[in-house]
This record gives structure tokens, C-alpha cells and sequence, in this order.
């Protein structure tokens, strides 16, 4: 079974309804990400940082996988298929995919505030001030933020490195370090890039482009994909 390995960023998550800080002209329901998104912000206000994180999470508790996550699931049938993505909402798991690993994180797990790598499963949608992890410091979203380092990085690298076939939705390739992934995939690997604006990708070789949203243009690349598997 070839390796179909899939990056996926906030485009393929925009059409279950969740929005990015980037639909904004850097506000994120309202908010500048730095007063919410970076360690600074938690330190200066972490009840204000824990409220927004707890309302997104009710936001991607409520949302649905859409077609396109659902499409990336029953590819399994026919690839062995490594997601990785940028998203921190569990689409991909509830649409069936069983391969995945967050570069930034899942919002549905909180962290320790002392030690990134203690995290817990939430009960219910909200992370309480007060709330301990096993070292006695307070429980945080299990998200990387602006300005820290990203753990599965590497891990994503080597996932990369193995791909047979390479597959980009739903994202700009404007953050990084993820944004460096690409450079990872072998040159002789088919390649397919599925957003409606398509990222600068002219210096990377075997490259298909589909300007189409995530839901259509992976409706278009499925029987491509299948009948190539």
C-alpha cells in the first residue's frame, strides 16, 4: 500500500464553520492573537487566555468533520495515509482517520503550565481556573502558541520523508516551521495542492494544483487518488 501523506491547515476546518485568526486581518473572534495566542498573554492575563480557549473549544465540539475530512477517512480503504495538521480541532479523528499528528497541539486536551509534555483529556468543554496538573501548576490549553517551539516538528519531517504521495489542503504555507515541511517530501513524489489560493510552490517538482476549496477539490482529487493507489 503506497504512503499517502497529508499536510492540512485552517482551509480544510474553515468549511465546518471554525475560524482562524487569519479571516481577520490578525483578530481571532474578535481578539489580537497576541493577547490570547502567546505565553506572554498567558502570563499577563490567564484568565482572560483560558476563556477564549474554552469558547473555541465549545465552537469545534459543536462543528462537524466536513466532506473533505470525511474524503482523507475513506482513503484509508486504499492508501496508508499519514495526516498531519496544523489545525488544533479534532475533525480528522471523529471523520474516521486514525494517522494523525497535530503540529500545534489539540484543543480538546489541556497541558501542564510547568511541563508541556504532561497533558490530560478535558472533561466537558472547559479548562477552570484553578484546575492542577499532577505537579500542583495550573492546567493550560494543550495548544502551541506564538513564540514557542513545536514538538512534533520532527516527527513530521521523518513522516514526510517516507511519503509516496503528497497531499496539501487548506493551507497557506505562510507559518512556520511547518511551512518548511514541503521541503522534506522527496523530489520524485507526486505531489497535489488543494486550496483556492495556491501557495507559492513554483521551486518544488511533480506538483498538480487544484484552486478549489477543501470539500470540492478533494471531491475532484479522490478518483485521481484511486485510481492511481
Amino acid at each position: 500500500m503506497k504512503k499517502l501523506v497529508v499536510l492540512t491547515g485552517a482551509g480544510i476546518s474553515a468549511e465546518s464553520g471554525l475560524k482562524t485568526f487569519r479571516d481577520s486581518d490578525g483578530l481571532w473572534e474578535g481578539y489580537n492573537v497576541y493577547d490570547v495566542a502567546t505565553p506572554e498573554a498567558w502570563e499577563r492575563n490567564p484568565a482572560l487566555v483560558q476563556t477564549f480557549y474554552n469558547e473555541r473549544r465549545k465552537q469545534v465540539m459543536v462543528a462537524q468533520p466536513n466532506n473533505a475530512h470525511q474524503i482523507l477517512a475513506d482513503l484509508e480503504q486504499h492508501y496508508d495515509v499519514e495526516i498531519i495538521t496544523q489545525n488544533i480541532d479534532d475533525l480528522h479523528e471523529r471523520a474516521g482517520s486514525r494517522k494523525v499528528t497535530h503540529l500545534h497541539g489539540i484543543i480538546t486536551r489541556s497541558q501542564s503550565d510547568k511541563k508541556a509534555s504532561l497533558t490530560y483529556p478535558i472533561e466537558g468543554d472547559e479548562i477552570r481556573m484553578g484546575e492542577l496538573c499532577e505537579l500542583g501548576s495550573q492546567l493550560r490549553p494543550h495548544v502551541v502558541w506564538f513564540g514557542e517551539s513545536v514538538p512534533m516538528i520532527e516527527v513530521a519531517a521523518k513522516i514526510c520523508q517516507r511519503a509516496d504521495v503528497f497531499l496539501l489542503v487548506g493551507t497557506s504555507l505562510a507559518v512556520y516551521p511547518a511551512a518548511g515541511l514541503l521541503g522534506y517530501v522527496p523530489h520524485t513524489t507526486i505531489k497535489y495542492v488543494v486550496d483556492p489560493n495556491i501557495p507559492d510552490v513554483g521551486r518544488y517538482k511533480n506538483v498538480t494544483t487544484i484552486a478549489e476549496k477543501a470539500g470540492f477539490g478533494m471531491q475532484k482529487l479522490k478518483e485521481i487518488l484511486i485510481s492511481n493507489a
